[in-house]
């Protein structure tokens, strides 16, 4: 980017953005030239509406260091809040969009209805291109039906719903994570698929969590770890009835596409990260009937494990098939950073507080409960601010992570992405405990 773009800061701005996030490295010097001789920044862009918009969405692809951008995300923040309070409900809706749905950490799909309401104009262009939209939407939704109605079979014909009476048999909500994971319409069988792994992590989740008794969960932690069906014969059927369920899927992942002719041993990554996610959750369970608080960083190191995501996304990783060399399977089998900081994003969001789950009764301790205990007199309101602060500095992390040098395919990266991007959807309750902008995304597609 030539440094003359500077003079039109929207340009300058949305250049940027749209390099970072194809996975281009640019410099964020670039923004230095808009302060002054004092290091001020330039008083003239304070009235710049549009650029102060696309100056606000280039900040949020910042990566740690980036001193710069920080700042000027912070600058253009402080004006829209300002604006947000504004007599002009135009301005003040445009403030609001934009410091809530950037679009870095926002679902396109899911923010289309948003975009194309605030999208005025009298051109005849823009009607054809609304009309557009409206097609690719029908056509996308009976698309997203049609696996909707797969996935609710397979959960039928699972026969978990029956069996473990308890658990949260919700096959949609369990479906919205493909569907905002992975958007492209190429990505059905994909999309499919994935729904199987994520649904017996929130069902591993609550036997943990909820229900099984800590010498329970032991031996079933073992027989996971064993992979030996032996192993589960002293255990209550639901457990019995999950093992196999667990079994029957690793399977089913494993052979699709042929994915089973790649390795000699094509089970072991996918038992591996079965057993690593069990025995994360046998930690808290044992921390729980101890009544043990841990540290904040003993505690997230386990959890970002115990989220699940690691579970999900090397699932993902052989579904998608792309880059599946022994170097990057060897990568993504140790844990890297683009999975690791999406889980923990994930995990923090999920331990806010306001993340109790409607249908779920555990007992089991947050981030927040360790960091109170390890910081005596930080009040609830401090703690979630460290919270969502660390939530930001992972973001960073993210983004660096998607830039060269980077070892996998832009559709894995951007599936990370979009992860991180679902997880406020996901975990964003009400008072009521309900998550309102998740159930009107999931109104929309039934």
């Amino acid at each position: 980017m030539e440094s003359d773009c500077h003079n039109d800061l929207y340009e300058l701005a949305l250049g940027f953005r749209l390099l970072r996030q194809e996975g281009y490295y640019v410099s964020a010097d670039v923004f230095n030239n808009l302060k002054d001789k004092e290091g001020q920044v330039q008083g003239k862009i304070s009235q710049d509406i549009e650029g102060l918009m696309g100056l606000y969405e280039a900040s949020q692809l910042s990566i740690k260091g980036e001193d710069i951008l920080e700042e000027m995300g912070n600058f253009s923040s402080q004006l829209f809040n300002a604006w947000n309070t504004n007599d002009d409900q135009s301005q003040a809706r445009i403030a609001r969009n934009t410091l809530g749905h950037p679009h870095h950490k926002s679902l396109a799909r899911f923010m289309a209805k948003s975009f194309l309401s605030d999208f005025q104009g009298t051109e005849g262009w823009i009607n054809v291109f609304k009309e557009l939209a409206k097609m690719d939407f029908n056509l996308v939704k009976s698309i997203h039906q049609k696996e909707i109605r797969q996935v609710s079979k397979w959960s039928k014909d699972l026969g978990l719903a029956k069996e473990l009476k308890f658990e949260r048999n919700q096959p949609l909500k369990w479906y919205m994570w493909p569907l905002a994971v992975l958007p492209h319409l190429s990505l059905s069988e994909q999309r499919v698929e994935l729904t199987k792994p994520i649904s017996l992590v929130y069902i591993i989740d609550d036997i943990f969590d909820v229900h099984g008794t800590l010498d329970e969960l032991t031996l079933f932690t073992e027989a996971v770890n064993r992979w030996k069906y032996e192993a589960v014969e002293p255990l209550p059927d639901y457990m019995k009835t999950c093992f196999n369920a667990l079994n029957g899927i690793t399977n089913e992942i494993i052979k699709f596409k042929g994915l089973q002719r790649l390795w000699v041993e094509p089970h072991r990554f996918s038992l591996k990260i079965w057993a690593i996610l069990c025995n994360a959750f046998l930690v808290e369970a044992k921390w729980f009937s101890v009544g043990h608080v841990p540290k904040t960083d003993e505690y997230l190191k386990n959890g970002i494990i115990s989220s699940g995501v690691q579970v999900v996304l090397v699932h993902m990783f052989f579904l998608l098939g792309h880059g599946i060399t022994k170097r990057n399977v060897d990568i993504v089998d140790d844990f890297p950073g683009i999975i690791s900081s999406a889980a923990t994003i994930l995990r923090l969001w999920d331990d806010l507080g306001s993340a109790k789950d409607e249908n779920q009764e555990g007992h089991d301790k947050s981030y927040l409960d360790c960091y109170i205990k390890e910081n005596p007199g930080t009040s609830i309101e401090n703690a979630r601010c460290h919270v969502m602060h660390s939530i930001l500095e992972t973001w960073k992390l993210l983004n660096q992570q998607c830039l060269p040098p980077n070892p996998f395919s832009s559709c894995f990266n951007k599936a990370c992405l979009n992860v991180a991007r679902m997880v406020p959807l996901m975990y964003s309750y009400d008072g009521n405990q309900c998550l309102p902008s998740l159930e009107e995304h999931m109104k929309s597609l039934v």
